[in-house]
């Protein structure tokens, strides 16, 4: 492929993701991902400031998506329920993607230093979520508690969502980790 063909970040991303699974993160060089992507290794560069980055692409716009739609989110709306409509808003990204995903993990999981990584993304995306909720008049720490509390519905529901079989996507078990954490904190039903 010639430098000018189209989408190269989106090729980068797969060579990466490729490689990776066959090879391993620590056993890959850049090198060997601009080959497979058909474009030099100035033009990974461009795209990505490490090997690690590119399987982080889109971590900005996802936090952007979160916390912009917790902010448009209807004034007279539950934190929570803020909260939710704005997990679910991200889930939308994934469909589709469940085997991408799953492979992606599977790199992330496979690597100390690709499991921190990630582990800093989502306490990055709960420091902006607990901020924007704050900035909607949520008090600490019922602001803090919410966005730790929707990160961590999040991260449940993708796991189950990667382990399960085709079908429901990840909004859907969204919507059921809320459901289940919900029912978890209602008062016991006298009766």
């Amino acid at each position: 492929m010639g430098r000018w063909e189209p989408n190269a970040r989106g090729r980068l991303e797969k060579a990466a993701l490729d490689l990776y699974g066959e090879r391993g993160f620590e056993k890959t060089t850049v090198a060997e991902i601009a080959a497979r992507a058909g474009v030099t290794e100035r033009t990974y560069f461009r795209h990505f400031a490490d090997k690690r980055e590119v399987l982080f692409g889109g971590t900005s716009e996802l936090q952007d998506m979160l916390t912009n739609t917790v902010a448009d989110a209807p004034a007279a709306a539950l934190p929570l329920e803020a909260t939710a409509g704005a997990l679910e808003a991200i889930g939308g990204v994934f469909l589709g993607n469940r085997d991408r995903a799953r492979r992606r993990q599977a790199v992330i999981q496979a690597n100390p230093e690709l499991r921190e990584r990630e582990l800093i993304k989502m306490a990055t995306f709960a420091t902006a979520l607990a901020e924007t909720l704050r900035n909607r008049g949520v008090p600490d720490p019922a602001a803090t508690l919410t966005a730790e509390a929707g990160i961590a519905i999040f991260k449940v529901a993708f796991t189950r969502w990667l382990e399960s079989p085709a079908g429901k996507e990840l909004p859907d078990y969204i919507h059921e980790s809320l459901n289940e954490l919900k029912a978890v904190t209602a008062p016991p039903s006298t009766g």
